[in-house]
């Protein structure tokens, strides 16, 4: 009895894991890095137009500071910065002395200590029992709360956006029981094209034409496995436009030596050097022309930021447009192109957010959201619970076919 009932166990096993396994979700998070919410209109956009059309399509507003760490983290994790951690893409913590964070040091972004306070997405999903993969994403080299993706690659600059999106097919090839439910994809032609030639040059268009391809060499490549994915399609920012005459120059307003700078133009923040703290308070607080500066604990509570022990105590915002910068500085990197990390409000700053898939409605145009809105949305879609986050599913409720 017991050998009949094991034999119809994997008869029936046979007959059901195929079919339980082309059950699975198969959700597909892309960034398309800097890509602003109105490129979609520049007409040089077939595949992502077209899944727009037949989907849904928004835009997301980055939260702050709109730059590239602190709102890819933000997207997989539904936190803001003030609460994940990753409050700008250079920053020290006085838990971790002696370090300074930043985006090319392979040794603090693969570190689990600077992205410990949020939950990615791909962690909740492998503890859910879904296999995660990601094509870069900041965040996805660190073994975070001790778990990794199944599949993950150490970001590569160099590796051309064909290779990123036949790694994914790749992993979509995979046996059922093997491949990913969770896929991230990460694009960066588009910031780098917007930084050099800002956001109205023929190398940015050139750069977002190039980027929807890869979203059609993609699609293409579901379409011929018989895959259907849902795909959620965004940025961590937009892009605005600068030039030369536009600076505000520290060297006009601090003294030399004032304190530790890291970083500069569209934002600088400032650890003044020690017993000048009064000094260089009087000389950033007061109101300047095209810039803003704030003490730590007291910035617009629409920023939702500055709490963190990691924000340095304060933080000089310029008027969107406008770098703040040193004239040593710009003898070196002339001011020219495009840059971000002005208010999230700035119309500039908005980022592209289009869904498509299975789970999607077709032809929804959303109302302009907060980017922690998209992480429960990607949650719903994989079936999952996800974490608490600052995120509303009724920001993108709308997307959703079910």
């Amino acid at each position: 009895m017991r050998h009949l009932i094991a034999c119809l166990a994997a008869a029936l096993w046979l007959i059901a894991g195929p079919a339980a396994a082309a059950d699975k979700p198969l959700v597909i998070l892309i960034s398309m890095d800097g890509f602003r919410a109105d490129y979609l209109d520049r007409g040089i956009t077939p595949n992502l137009s077209r899944l727009a059309a037949e989907g849904a399509r928004g835009a997301v507003r980055p939260s702050f500071p709109s730059k590239t760490f602190p709102n890819h983290y933000t997207l997989v994790t539904g936190l803001r910065p003030d609460h994940h951690g990753i409050v700008d893409n250079n920053m020290r913590d006085p838990a971790i002395p002696g370090v300074v964070f930043k985006m090319s040091d392979k040794a603090a972004v693969t570190d689990a200590r600077w992205w410990n306070d949020g939950t990615p997405i791909w962690v909740s999903a492998e503890r859910a029992g879904l296999k995660a993969a990601t094509m870069f994403w900041p965040g996805s080299e660190a073994d975070i709360q001790g778990v990794r993706p199944s599949y993950w690659r150490p970001f590569d600059q160099t590796l051309a956006p064909e290779a990123r999106v036949d790694q994914v097919l790749a992993w979509l090839d995979l046996p059922a029981a093997e491949r990913p439910a969770l896929v991230t994809l990460y694009f960066d032609e588009t910031d780098t094209a917007g930084h050099g030639g800002g956001p109205d040059s023929a190398a940015l268009n050139a750069a977002v034409t190039h980027t929807d391809a890869m979203i059609g060499r993609l699609t293409a490549g579901l379409q011929a496995r018989g895959l259907a994915a849902d795909l959620v399609i965004t940025a961590d920012h937009g892009m605005a436009a600068t030039s030369p005459e536009r600076a505000v120059y520290l060297e006009d307003i601090l003294p030399p030596n004032a304190g530790e700078r890291l970083g500069m133009g569209a934002f600088m923040t400032m650890t003044p050097a020690p017993g000048r703290e009064a000094e260089v308070e009087k000389a950033l607080l007061k109101p300047h022309p095209h810039m803003t500066c704030w003490a730590k604990g007291h910035f617009p509570a629409r920023f939702h930021y500055g709490h963190h022990s990691r924000v340095p105590p304060i933080f000089c915002l310029a008027q969107t447009g406008w770098e703040i910068t040193t004239r040593d500085w710009v003898a070196k990197r002339p001011i020219g192109g495009g840059n971000h990390g002005y208010d999230p409000a700035a119309p500039e700053m908005a980022a592209v957010f289009v869904a498509n898939g299975p789970g999607i409605r077709r032809g929804v145009k959303l109302r302009t959201t907060d980017n922690v809105d998209v992480y429960p949305l990607v949650a719903r879609l994989l079936g999952i619970k996800g974490e608490p986050s600052d995120g509303k599913l009724s920001g993108l409720r709308r997307a959703l076919d079910r």
